[in-house]
């Protein structure tokens, strides 16, 4: 009896464990290594309390040929921060040498992947961002107001880690420019980027982003953006190396105003840093 007894008793642990497992969420991680596939938002976001400094660069064009050490001797700079009001909400904002531009933006994870006891099969953000550029204006004798430096973008960040290996995300856009050049372009551009990851090793993964702007809304000699490049993680460190066709390291730029085209080697070769620092 006894040992029937102790038998039954733990049969019922196991069971009350099993119900415990189940009532469990678990919430995937590590869709990408940094809150960027390489210009594009991934989906990841800075836990609470963590923040991340990031340091973007890009030099020339290769096409520039040995003149220019095929880029080396130009450059374009973006410096950074992101941080995390919550594990959905994060924050950030930056500087960009690329005409002298300041932005800054919210992104807040409407939808998050997971197992157990919920079962969802995607993560969704939501990200705004504003840009002002500050350089000074080409005509400095026509009525030039601070409303004409700014936009607007707004985007809905849909994907998935299907394994350890490989993750894929979707990413609906809306930018709206106050002013543009000509009569030939939207102020409202409406573009479909995607971007994917796939894990070459335990710190090293290889990753692609490509942002298709529908026709009919940019003036002729602007392109669709392409970037290609390999994340490596080294410690408290995301080193991203990267080549893409665009300059600007902000949606507004590499969205609408990319003007490198691949196949005339009209690519950047250029590298983000990612540093994460706790400062709960």
């Amino acid at each position: 009896m006894i040992m029937l007894s102790l038998h039954a008793s733990g049969q019922e642990d196991d069971l009350l464990s099993l119900l415990g497992e189940e009532e469990t969420v678990n919430y995937t991680t590590a869709s990408f290594k940094a809150t960027r596939v390489i210009n594009l938002h991934s989906l990841e976001n800075m836990s609470a309390g963590e923040l991340d400094i990031r340091i973007s660069h890009r030099f020339g064009f290769l096409n520039g040929g040995v003149y220019e050490l095929f880029g080396l001797d130009e450059s374009t700079i973006r410096l950074g921060a992101d941080y995390g009001i919550t594990d959905r909400l994060m924050i950030g904002g930056g500087r960009s040498s690329y005409e002298k531009t300041y932005d800054g933006f919210v992104k807040f994870k409407l939808l998050r992947q997971s197992t157990g006891a919920k079962n969802t099969p995607l993560t969704v953000a939501f990200m705004a961002s504003a840009a002002v550029k500050t350089i000074k204006p080409s005509d400095p004798d026509r009525e030039n107001y601070f409303s004409n430096n700014l936009f607007y973008t707004f985007q809905l960040i849909m994907g998935r880690k299907f394994s350890d290996a490989f993750s894929l995300e979707l990413v609906p856009t809306l930018v709206h420019r106050n002013l543009v050049e000509t009569s030939a372009e939207e102020n409202d551009v409406l573009a479909l980027g995607a971007g994917g990851r796939i894990k070459l090793s335990k710190r090293v993964s290889l990753n692609a982003e490509y942002i298709y702007v529908f026709p009919n809304q940019l003036a002729e000699g602007f392109h669709n953006s392409l970037s290609l490049g390999f994340d490596i993680e080294t410690g408290g460190h995301v080193f991203q190396l990267h080549f893409s066709n665009s300059t600007s390291m902000i949606e507004k730029g590499f969205i609408t105003e990319t003007v490198g085209e691949w196949g005339k080697g009209e690519i950047h070769l250029g590298f983000n840093i990612s540093r994460v620092f706790n400062v709960k």
